[in-house]
């Protein structure tokens, strides 16, 4: 077990570790872990801009892990700390996530080393253009080889403008808006996607609580309801998991841990107040009612059942995993743990649900964008009124075969045909569920851990793929 300053591997490494160790013991072909670690292309660009009459240079990246399926697939970020080592790893989970949760896309990730909020709207708009120009002209933005998504940083606004800049750049692409997802609903987003990510972590959740077996491993009993949970990050995938498992489960929201503070209560939090709050003072601290914690790192060792980092990568390390208190880690951020605290937190007997299955919402609704935009159809659209018609039919036998009129409960519910949210939602609530259903039969009774099984069948997916392309 590494001491309080055993120094923690970095997030490229601690992904090419979690992939040894997932290779142990797998039957592949020599060199195939080379490639199953090492990107396929990257591109770094810098570019000049004249911002407030001085000339200020930009550098991004776009990493392409894998083309086994086309296009490949990221989120886009913007953040000062961003690197090439960074983008790379990202790049790398992005593979494994498609795979695992069967969506045809390969892994790639990108973005510019900036902090978005050094700068107002107008010039963030020519930054973002710009640097899909730059994608775009050397082949890395395409809806057939390279489609971007939000990320850190960047939003439905960032994607609409790369969009636009794609179209211009190459009007006779019929499929332009399928250069990107994760846009807003009038430039061809699809309903479902901007709460995706959370979404879908409850999702896993949901399936986690139906497993006795899973749950007896966490020392937990029952479902979510009542549930105590800790959440890092309330930006869109924190928020959205926060509200959901608040108002439609009945879990405790215990502890809500930001930039400036934590706030902690054994009431639950309103996460909904909470979040207003944020967007009108930019913080949590000063928020009245409830204890305010500083710094609030210090609160992902708070005790609970379940805590979920939701920001960025390596909160969890070598130094503080062995104080962490929950039960169970949802990982709702990309490499939120190192690899030495994950061997620290299995030893202590924590279930660690993994990034590389939980966070997947995101890019699983962004294939059902994907394939809307290359369709050209709202899904749903063909038949959301014969299955009305259908249920109307259904209630009318009932009520003659009965003599007796149907609740109005249940005449709303027989006759209501599916709207895109619901077919979204149907959509994702199976992939979890089967994702993780995978991912519990490969743990072979315990033998893996939750993550070694996903990437076990991610990697067996790819390399699977691979071969066959290749004729092997």
């Amino acid at each position: 077990m590494a001491g309080d300053s055993a120094p923690s591997p970095n997030f490229m490494q601690s992904v090419a570790l979690m992939v040894d160790k997932a290779l142990d013991g797998l039957d592949l072909p020599p060199g195939v872990d080379r490639a199953l670690k090492s990107c396929n292309a990257i591109l770094q660009v810098s570019f000049p801009l004249k911002i407030r009459g001085e000339v200020r240079v930009f550098t991004g990246w776009r990493a392409v892990h894998s083309t086994h399926r086309l296009p490949a697939k990221g989120g886009l970020r913007y953040s000062p700390t961003l690197d090439q080592e960074t983008t790379e790893a990202l790049a790398a989970l992005m593979t494994y996530k498609c795979a695992l949760v069967d969506v045809p896309f390969g892994g790639s990730k990108g973005g510019l080393c900036i902090d978005p909020g050094q700068y107002d709207r107008d010039e963030m708009e020519r930054i973002t253009r710009r640097f899909a120009q730059e994608m775009a002209r050397k082949g890395f933005l395409s809806p057939a080889t390279n489609v971007p998504a939000p990320d850190v940083g960047t939003g439905q606004r960032e994607m609409a403008w790369i969009m636009d800049a794609y179209k211009n750049l190459y009007p006779e692409d019929l499929n332009y808006a399928a250069c990107v997802t994760g846009k807003p609903l009038h430039f061809g987003g699809i309903r479902g996607r901007l709460e995706a990510t959370g979404r879908g972590i409850q999702f896993a959740l949901r399936e986690f609580f139906r497993h006795p077996s899973a749950i007896r491993d966490a020392g937990l009993t029952g479902s979510l309801e009542g549930k105590r949970v800790v959440i890092q990050g309330l930006g869109n995938v924190g928020y959205h998991l926060g509200k959901f498992l608040q108002e439609e489960d009945g879990a405790l929201i215990t502890g809500i841990i930001e930039q400036d503070g934590a706030l902690v209560s054994e009431a639950g939090l309103p996460v909904e107040d909470v979040r207003q709050f944020m967007t009108k003072t930019g913080g949590v601290k000063g928020f009245p009612g409830v204890e305010f914690v500083e710094p609030g790192s210090i609160v992902l060792e708070h005790d609970c059942d379940i805590l979920v980092p939701a920001a960025l990568e390596g909160v969890i390390h070598g130094n503080n995993a062995p104080r962490i208190k929950a039960r169970v880690i949802a990982e709702g951020a990309n490499g939120p743990i190192t690899f030495d605290a994950d061997q620290i937190l299995r030893e202590k007997g924590v279930s660690v649900l993994p990034d590389v299955y939980m966070n997947a919402g995101g890019v699983v609704v962004s294939y059902f964008e994907w394939i809307r935009n290359l369709s050209h159809i709202r899904l749903g659209r063909l038949q959301r009124r014969f299955d009305e018609m259908r249920g109307q039919h259904m209630v009318s036998a009932l009520e003659l075969m009965t003599g007796e009129q149907v609740p109005d409960w249940m005449h709303t519910a027989l006759v209501r045909g599916a709207r895109e949210t619901d077919l979204v939602h149907s959509g994702l609530d199976d992939t979890m569920r089967t994702a993780f259903q995978e991912i519990l039969e490969a743990s072979n009774d315990g033998e893996y851990d939750y993550r070694t099984a996903a990437y076990r069948i991610a990697l067996q997916k790819i390399v699977r793929g691979s071969l066959e392309l290749a004729g092997v």
